[in-house]
């Protein structure tokens, strides 16, 4: 019975270390200049900064209206971490944007980018984005 007590309590304990962390506030003039210093506009486009790749690189937009609001904790994720999820529209077979094993082509910036940039980067990352309800053709209900 013990052992079983000492269990859940391990257990309830580990889920209270697990709700998550936070970040300080972050500098969306910072994030902008950080996302042109890293060269992400080799593959993103964005509004307001202009598109460097070539005719044969990626052009993955970034920013503009969504239905879903892009979390901070996605966008930390999506740059850590490119190939924990990857969007539908890019699994398919001899995608440019994916490897052979299905791994995301996004450079690794981890070893190069400090937190301070992190925080800042995915600031001005969120800031472009704009969340809009999708349209639907129901009549509201008065």
């Amino acid at each position: 019975m013990l052992f079983l007590l000492c269990g859940g309590l391990f257990i309830s304990s580990c889920n209270q270390q697990s709700r998550g962390f936070a970040l300080p506030a972050g500098d969306i003039e910072e994030g902008k200049a950080t996302y042109k210093r890293l060269a992400c506009n080799e593959c993103h486009s964005i509004s307001e900064i202009e598109w460097k790749g070539g005719v044969d690189s990626l052009q993955i937009q970034l920013g503009g209206d969504v239905t879903i609001e892009k979390s901070y904790g996605g966008l930390v994720t999506s740059i850590i971490n490119p190939s924990h999820k990857i969007a539908f529209r890019y699994k398919r077979k001899n995608s440019p944007e994916i490897t052979e094993e299905g791994l995301s082509k996004m450079k690794n910036y981890n070893e190069v980018m400090t937190v301070q940039e992190l925080v800042d980067l995915v600031t001005f990352l969120q800031s472009e984005y704009e969340v809009s309800p999708p349209s639907t053709h129901y009549y509201p209900y008065y």
